[in-house]
């Protein structure tokens, strides 16, 4: 599949580090021109821009918190101009809070609504209006939309099972424009945020069949594959990669 998406344009937001950056950077690989979008992680975004374009290839980065949907619909705005088109949207940004839920503020419940689902929403039905035949929206989910084996998460499970609701609705709407939705539900993966090696890692990967962690490579080649030519009948669907954690 090396080169076939050649000639599309694809935007990742949160796309600075973690599963994101591994997306951004595994889209240009495989041809197309990357828009990433980053909070606050200025220094981390260009260093992923840096790495595709010393890959030969083209990217840019954008500063937009996805809780900002003015935010949003101008980093979109400014990939389809910058770069042309927009044919691949990774809803990839996210927020998560792990606490006891009587702990839960109304503050950390915005937020992440704001991010995990209303940023969704908005950075979707912006995006599509740039899409034609062929476009693809890409969620990053979560395997705890299905299963939630520890306390603390419920808030998060919340939104990234609405996340996979919106996903079929979505692809309802959109599909008879040529456009597919899919959402791609990963388990335990190392990253900043949750690493291989920190406080939570012991439990979690206890819980998975193969006792380890998932790689962001990994889900980006999940990610890949969807955006690729050879998906274009796969929509309205959850695709869980987990090494067994909802087994």
């Amino acid at each position: 599949m090396a080169n076939s998406l050649t000639g599309k344009v694809a935007l990742v937001t949160g796309g600075s580090c973690g599963i994101g950056a591994a997306i951004a950077k595994r889209l240009a690989r495989d041809g197309a021109a990357v828009a990433i979008t980053y909070a606050s992680a200025r220094q981390k975004a260009e260093e992923v821009v840096g790495a595709i374009e010393a890959g030969g290839g083209r990217a840019i980065a954008l500063r937009a918190d996805s809780a900002d949907p003015d935010a949003v619909k101008s980093a979109i705005a400014e990939t389809a101009q910058t770069l042309g088109r927009l044919d691949v949207l990774v809803n990839n940004a996210g927020s998560a809070v792990v606490k006891p839920f009587d702990e839960f503020s109304l503050a950390y419940f915005d937020r992440m609504v704001a991010v995990n689902v209303r940023g969704v929403f908005i950075a979707t039905q912006e995006a599509a209006r740039h899409m034609g035949e062929g476009g693809r929206v890409i969620m990053i989910g979560s395997v705890n939309a299905d299963r939630m084996p520890f306390v603390g998460g419920s808030l998060y499970a919340m939104t990234k099972a609405a996340v996979a609701g919106l996903t079929r609705g979505l692809a309802r709407d959109l599909g008879p424009r040529g456009i597919t939705v899919n959402n791609v539900q990963p388990g335990p993966t190392d990253t900043d945020m949750n690493p291989a090696g920190g406080p939570f890692a012991s439990v979690l990967k206890g819980l998975t069949a193969l006792d380890r962690y998932g790689q962001g490579d990994e889900i980006a080649g999940l990610v890949a594959y969807l955006a690729g030519p050879e998906a274009g009948f796969v929509t309205g669907v959850s695709l869980t990669i987990d090494g067994g954690f909802s087994a």
